[in-house]
């Protein structure tokens, strides 16, 4: 008789560890993030540790008599490994997994992990891919001690898993080819920005925090079926789709993969392209999480990695999120906003708002037309139409009388 075996992927329970160098620091807030993304990657927090210090240990991330208390709580609480909430050296990185003797992953590894398991398009992948080997190249040989003595888990997992052990000339290999790749899919990005810039149709970037809801949100305003959970970079491919506004007015709306504290520079390198689509949109919509007891900071590091990207003479609309819970800031303000609203994308409470909002800044941007057509050019009016808003229309004998606003470039084409 055959028996039946139970077989579970083990449990991976973690230490935090994070280093405090002043009193404005956010790091209780960051850690308790780390432990959000902890669990998102499968982890299980089962400590905190924070050391207070001017600047973080050259060598070890943290000192000895902490490492001491680590390594005693870690071995306490039957730990498997310390995760760090900062970017590793490598030599950091190999002296604290030699001190501790146990698996050691900092913030940038876990962030990597969540997104090689989120990601599902060609583009996705081969931006994940890129950043797990550009951070790993430069780890290489810390990463196989510990890798051979731990098996796998947690950081190990991806498409740039099966690459681990390869030589480094190998891994440059591999990146110039992906590098190349996403030089293809970039290409095509900018193909199609051009197209959709000659058809005059606006484009509305939705930027904000990780799970501040802006896959909710596009899901309500366009039923686009993307991926809604409560977990941090739920979605992480953009997702593009055409709204037609109450006018009539057609506008596409982009969704851009979720910002986050201290989000490691290899992504923001990788994801350039996907980012870029906010630089080229003509409004940024920031949805933000008016729950989350955080959202000040959280708002402040959106404008911060915008600003990285070269991105700051938009016109943004910030809509404050998640009205409908009762713990949501109801005095919230956003002074670098151009204008605000409140909403709630899950129920849809005044996203009629939002959009009169959208249409309002469109319009501000467009030119007041007062014109009678000829009836053999009224084919023009199909544009104003299509790309603008229509206030009259009236038959008259000698043409069609149109009172509109379009934007500048189809007012010249009039």
């Amino acid at each position: 008789m055959s028996q039946m075996y139970d077989i579970k992927e083990v449990e991976e329970r973690f230490v935090l560890v994070s280093v405090a160098s002043s009193e404005k620091d956010d790091t209780v807030q960051s850690l308790d993030e780390l432990e959000e993304l902890a669990a998102t990657a499968g982890a299980v927090t089962v400590g905190k540790i924070i050391q207070n210090r001017e600047s973080v240990h050259p060598g070890t991330y943290i000192g000895k008599g902490k490492i001491d208390e680590v390594k005693e709580l870690a071995v306490r609480m039957n730990a498997t490994g310390v995760i760090c909430d900062d970017e590793l050296s490598p030599t950091q990185l190999k002296n604290l997994e030699g001190a501790l003797q146990m698996k050691v992953l900092d913030r940038t590894v876990i962030i990597l992990d969540i997104f090689a398991n989120r990601a599902s398009t060609r583009e996705g992948k081969i931006q994940v891919e890129l950043a797990q080997l550009r951070y790993r190249s430069s780890r290489l040989i810390g990463l196989r001690n510990s890798l051979s003595r731990l098996g796998g888990g947690i950081g190990t997992r991806g498409p740039g898993e099966k690459k681990l052990e390869m030589d480094r000339r190998l891994i440059k290999d591999r990146i110039t080819l992906l590098r190349q790749e996403l030089e293809d899919v970039k290409q095509n990005r900018e193909t199609s920005r051009n197209l959709r810039s000659k058809s005059h149709v606006p484009v509305v970037a939705i930027v904000g925090y990780t799970n501040a809801g802006k896959s909710t949100l596009l899901n309500y305003l366009t039923n686009a079926g993307v991926l809604e959970e409560d977990k941090l970079f739920a979605t992480l491919d953009p997702t593009t789709r055409n709204l037609t506004l109450v006018s009539g007015q057609q506008i596409l709306i982009t969704d851009t993969v979720g910002f986050i504290r201290k989000l490691p520079h290899h992504l923001i390198e990788a994801f350039q392209s996907t980012l870029e689509e906010a630089k080229y949109s003509d409004i940024i919509l920031h949805v933000v999480d008016s729950a989350n007891t955080d959202v000040d900071r959280q708002m402040h590091i959106v404008y911060e990695t915008l600003n990285n990207l070269g991105i700051s003479d938009k016109i943004i609309i910030t809509a404050f999120n998640k009205q409908d819970r009762p713990e949501a800031e109801k005095t919230i303000k956003d002074f670098k906003a151009d204008h605000t609203v409140k909403i709630s994308a899950k129920t849809g409470m005044d996203v009629d708002k939002l959009l009169e909002l959208i249409e309002k800044t469109l319009n501000e941007r467009k030119i007041l037309v007062e014109k009678v057509f000829s009836y053999q050019d009224a084919g023009k009016i199909q544009v104003i139409r299509k790309f603008g808003q229509l206030l009259e229309e009236e038959y008259q004998q000698e043409g069609i009388y149109v009172k509109a606003y379009v934007p500048k470039d189809v007012f010249q084409s009039l």
